[in-house]
């Protein structure tokens, strides 16, 4: 018992299929976003206080949310920017449901994904929002600039049209640099270099894209994680990246099922849970190589993988847990959802006792 373990706190049955949930920074509240059986959209706020779920707040949209985010957002305001599935992004004021503050069509097709950047006192620059569609294109939104992206990154003439599951910032440790991945249903895993406007680089997995997420947006990249449809992620070192090898990566097998999510841990960025569609969780720790960087046999630097190690996994479902979202403020604590329309609240203890 001197590891970490993982608490079920407090499970909550609800009446739609949720798709996602997010803490609302600098509180114990947070929302949880998904889709009524009659198509229509939900967004409600709750708060955990004294081992309870209470609903404090919420919304029924014309069309189902997907995905959400505050990463665009300033602490002051905490908007939440979301994703539909009638392609559409919008950001809300959660004090004020009835409308959102900004909204686009930006997709022709359902948003699968969605991250932010610039917000919450995390990351350099300008307030940015990328999202990522069934449309095949990836598209970064400055919400001070309406109706039109700032970028743009979809297939080319005659290219086929690949399904966009995930999208991820990082490397947003100045004003001018700024990178997104993006993973896809065909195993592609391409990173955009936003201050070049160029693709900086791309590799194929063989399997489904789930979900990336850089160990940490706010600085110069250094890890990026992504989880794939056959049981197995994959940890890259962004760090060294070598002219025709790429970065040097590990990858391990995990959850006996398609690999759901990752989120690394707000105040340790080498630890990270994963979510499985077998309704696990297992809590990772990368360990960095004793040299991150070697030399090929043409002198050119080479990247070197660290391993994993599993510190802690537990059952928490029959049905593939969804999403996931550590507490920003609260180190352990977590929410996280599932296909049998539950919201789930865990603790995670001792996470200072990793080594």
């Amino acid at each position: 018992m001197d590891k970490p373990q993982i608490i079920l706190h407090v499970q909550h049955s609800l009446n739609y299929t949720i798709f996602d949930s997010k803490w609302i920074p600098c509180s114990t509240k947070f929302v949880a976003l998904g889709n009524y059986a009659r198509g229509s959209g939900a967004l409600q706020i709750y708060d955990l206080s004294h081992g309870s779920l209470n609903l404090v707040k919420e919304a029924e949209k014309s069309k189902a949310f997907k995905c959400g985010t505050f990463g665009a957002s300033s602490l002051q305001q905490r908007y939440l920017a979301t994703g539909d599935f009638d392609g559409k992004m919008a950001i809300w004021n959660l004090e004020a449901l009835e409308a959102p503050v900004y909204s686009v069509k930006g997709h022709s097709e359902i948003i699968n994904c969605i991250d932010g950047v610039g917000g919450l006192g995390i990351g350099e620059g300008a307030p940015e929002i990328v999202t990522g569609s069934r449309d095949g294109s990836v598209k970064v939104w400055d919400p001070r600039q309406k109706n039109d992206p700032v970028a743009t990154m979809e297939p080319g003439e005659g290219e086929a049209k690949r399904d966009c599951w995930t999208v991820a910032f990082g490397n947003a440790y100045t004003p001018h640099e700024r990178c997104v991945c993006a993973g896809y249903d065909n195993g592609d895993i391409k990173l955009f270099d936003l201050k070049t406007m160029s693709l900086r680089w791309e590799t194929n997995v063989k399997n489904g894209v789930c979900d990336v997420e850089f160990d940490r947006k706010d600085i110069n990249m250094n890890k990026l994680v992504a989880t794939t449809l056959e049981s197995k992620f994959h940890v890259y070192d962004t760090r060294t990246q070598h002219p025709t090898k790429g970065f040097a990566s590990v990858t391990e097998k995990a959850h006996k099922s398609t690999v759901w999510a990752v989120k690394h841990l707000p105040q340790n960025r080498d630890i990270f849970m994963t979510c499985g569609g077998n309704g696990t969780v297992n809590l990772w720790k990368y360990n960095y190589p004793v040299n991150r960087v070697a030399k090929d046999g043409d002198e050119i630097e080479i990247g070197v993988p660290g391993t994993v190690s599993l510190i802690q996994n537990t059952v928490l479902s029959t049905q593939p847990i969804s999403s996931f979202d550590w507490s920003p403020d609260k180190e352990g604590l977590a929410v996280c959802t599932s296909f049998d329309q539950m919201l789930r609240i865990c603790i995670v203890t001792k996470l200072k006792t990793i080594g």
